[in-house]
């Protein structure tokens, strides 16, 4: 794995360089280092599943056959248009949610002299991906397939942030929105389409595959994604902040996670009474009385219960499928997240 990801890191230094001197435009020396700083600054730091993702799958696809070098630096590329992707939504989702911190270090727009250049730096970030994929897959006969993947993708992202944002409008604070349908609507597409999806439709196209064939493959993969937020919803509230890296501050923001909807769905007046009057706030004495209440309505046996039921019913959909490659990388993508801590 670690050998994987080194290799991974280096096909990260060849995109840069050429974006760098893309014939596109002539570049300054102060533009030039500006790109390099923002790119360093967002697209490597994270953990990197995603791009790495589409080379374990196209792998398993692949079903033992040794990979080319073209094939593996193929894959890498697409996995890394998928972290240009993340670090496009990341930067404009701190704008946003005017965040302070993301991967441990301050928000690309609270980094002296970037402030709302920032915006602009998304931008481009996004224009890379298009410049990546015309550098490498131009010649490909999936290239137009790849294009309409990551536009219809983005489309899916974008639209799922902004019910996200719509739901939780400040001084329109009204948990009456919140709901088990409305949860999994922002869920499926603010984040099950690109960080579930999407690595594997990547790997499917590149091994000639038509994606009109395998929507049984998305469905599962957003499902897949559903449950994953779910877990983060949860390790938000019970996770150990030093297993998990940060403090989970959900209930302060008034999220529409899952454990209010579905603390919301089996609670009587009296407890409903409590999260309308301390969910959303910052106040710790208002956030331990949703705790207490969480605790009271043994909301970590109800997870514990969907845990176990989501990944009966992800078995039994992923062992339908007729092919065992396909099956592998399902497989493989469940084996990463079932029961994790962080």
């Amino acid at each position: 794995m670690a050998d994987l990801k080194s290799a991974f890191l280096k096909v990260y230094s060849q995109l840069k360089s050429e974006l760098l001197q893309d014939p596109a435009f002539e570049f300054t020396d102060d533009s030039r280092q500006w790109v390099e700083r923002m790119l360093d600054y967002n697209v490597p730091g994270g953990k990197l599943n995603r791009g790495l993702s589409v080379i374990d799958s196209y792998r398993l696809l692949k079903e033992g056959k040794e990979l080319t070098e073209d094939e593996i630096f193929l894959a890498s590329a697409l996995g890394w248009c998928i972290e240009w992707l993340q670090a496009y939504f990341l930067v404009l989702d701190d704008i946003m949610d005017n965040s302070h911190t993301r991967r441990g270090q301050p928000c690309w727009f609270r980094v002296l002299k970037v402030g709302l250049i920032a915006v602009n730096d998304g931008v481009l970030l996004r224009n890379h991906i298009c410049r990546i994929l015309k550098n490498h897959f131009r010649g490909k006969p999936y290239y137009v397939d790849l294009l309409d993947l990551f536009n219809e993708v983005e489309f899916q992202t974008a639209s799922g942030q902004m019910i996200d944002l719509i739901t939780t409008l400040e001084g329109e604070k009204d948990l009456s929105k919140y709901s088990l349908s409305q949860h999994r609507r922002i869920v499926q597409y603010k984040t099950a389409y690109y960080s579930f999806y999407l690595p594997v439709a990547c790997a499917l196209v590149m091994s000639g595959e038509n994606l009109d064939n395998h929507v049984d493959v998305k469905n599962i993969l957003v499902d897949m994604g559903i449950y994953f937020q779910v877990q983060d919803d949860y390790l938000d509230c019970f996770g150990d902040p030093e297993t998990i890296g940060k403090i989970g501050t959900d209930i302060e923001d008034f999220k529409c996670s899952w454990l209010v909807v579905k603390a919301l769905e089996i609670c009587n007046e009296e407890q409903k009474n409590v999260l309308y009057e301390n969910y959303g706030k910052p106040d710790p004495v208002n956030v331990a009385e949703v705790k207490a209440l969480y605790d009271e309505l043994n909301l970590k046996g109800v997870f514990a219960e969907y845990e176990s039921k989501s990944y009966e019913k992800l078995i039994t959909s992923i062992e339908a499928h007729p092919s065992k490659a396909v099956q592998a990388v399902l497989k493989s993508f469940l084996a990463k997240i079932y029961k994790r801590q962080k």
